[in-house]
């Protein structure tokens, strides 16, 4: 792997020839006798192993030292980047009871477009010209899915339609975007020195971000208090900003930056909380990685600036992937199709003079009597 130095590579050498073949994503050692891949979106164990334990170990601590950081007994799990942009974790005996666990998820080298997801069946091309409009109009984003979603990828395929007259200031933990914009300022946090010294977290960051003229930012993952500094952002003039986190389904999303920005100190009641997130989020995306490894985009839904009666977020879908079967060979059929709703911001479209018509909001016929029959399934 041309990232590490030859005695770096010398100690991986079981997993080495994966970490060369471009059809694998992500490599996953779980001990040093079980190594699993994964290619397409589909996992395969190999039959590579490392020598022991020991051995195991020592691949570790020297990706740990390649990389500036430390993995030992007193700090047993290691969150890192190589300088590719690969990322890199790993757990430590006695928290991983099988021995040392390491994951190694590839950078991409070639750019996504929308095009791309568009032809591999991840997005339809209405759905991806009305996120490309939205981009354009500075509504502010965010994309939900699961671990290994593909929500990074499609974060810097909606960055990359940034206009390029905007500053950005992209926020990560480790960095992996790759957003390519005229101008565009990367922060990474830091760790704490072996002393405890030193640290800047993600809300560190975003906070110092506010006094840096940003147009709009851009939080890698929200995983913490700095949701609220970010939701706080969104409500005070940085139009078009964007984030991904963890979360099922849309409303999920929403909770769980509720819950995330209720971690810090400060005393902010939840109600208030909640009508700042519904007044700063217009658009939520939902992400998943289907059975067959495919990821697709399952749900574009607007959030509306208002909580009802019962205290709930008000949400509508605007576009959703509906399956429809499976082949024999186990790929998913399915469509990405409009519901029917038309956006608040229809109006800012028109004026703008954007080629998005209210007819691209038609629902295929098909899709209106499956929905007559039974809603839950649509």
């Amino acid at each position: 792997m041309s990232v590490f130095s030859n005695s770096i590579a010398t100690f991986l050498g079981p997993i080495k020839p994966f970490l060369d073949d471009d059809s694998v994503t992500e490599v996953m050692v779980n001990g040093p006798q079980e190594i699993f891949v994964e290619r397409s979106g589909n996992l395969e164990k190999v039959e590579a192993k490392f020598k022991d334990d020991q051995a195991l170990e020592a691949a570790i601590r020297n990706i740990a030292q390649f990389v500036g950081r430390r993995i030992d007994d007193e700090n047993p799990i290691l969150d890192a980047r190589l300088p590719d942009g690969s990322r890199v974790a790993a757990v430590f005996p006695p928290c991983s009871r099988k021995g040392a666990t390491l994951s190694i998820r590839k950078f991409s080298k070639s750019s996504v477009t929308f095009m791309d997801l568009i032809t591999r069946g991840s997005i339809s091309k209405d759905a991806a010209r009305f996120l490309d409009v939205a981009i354009y109009l500075a509504k502010n984003v965010i994309i939900s899915g699961g671990t290994g979603s593909g929500k990074t990828t499609f974060l810097n395929v909606l960055g990359s339609r940034i206009p390029g007259s905007q500053r950005l200031l992209i926020i990560e933990d480790s960095s992996e975007l790759k957003i390519k914009t005229p101008h565009t300022v990367y922060f990474e946090t830091k760790p704490a020195d072996p002393l405890g010294k030193g640290e800047v977290t993600m809300r560190d960051l975003v906070r110092s971000s506010l006094r840096l003229r940003p147009d709009r930012i851009v939080v890698g993952e929200v995983r913490g208090p700095e949701a609220l500094d970010l939701i706080t952002a969104m409500n005070t003039g940085h139009g078009g900003s964007m984030g991904t986190t963890h979360a099922n389904t849309p409303y999920d999303a929403l909770v769980r930056l509720e819950t995330l920005a209720m971690m810090g100190d400060s005393n902010v009641p939840v109600s208030a909380i909640r009508r700042q997130i519904a007044g700063a989020i217009h658009l939520s995306v939902q992400i998943k990685r289907m059975s067959d490894g495919t990821r697709k985009i399952t749900n574009i839904t607007e959030v509306m600036p208002e909580i009802d009666d019962r205290g709930r977020y008000v949400l509508h879908d605007i576009f959703v992937f509906v399956q429809r079967g499976k082949t024999k060979e186990g790929k998913v059929v399915g469509e990405m199709v409009p519901t029917g709703y038309i956006p608040s911001f229809m109006s800012e479209i028109e004026i703008n003079r954007l080629p998005f018509g209210r007819d691209k909001f038609t629902p295929p016929e098909w899709y209106l009597q499956l929905r007559q029959n039974d809603p839950s399934a649509a």
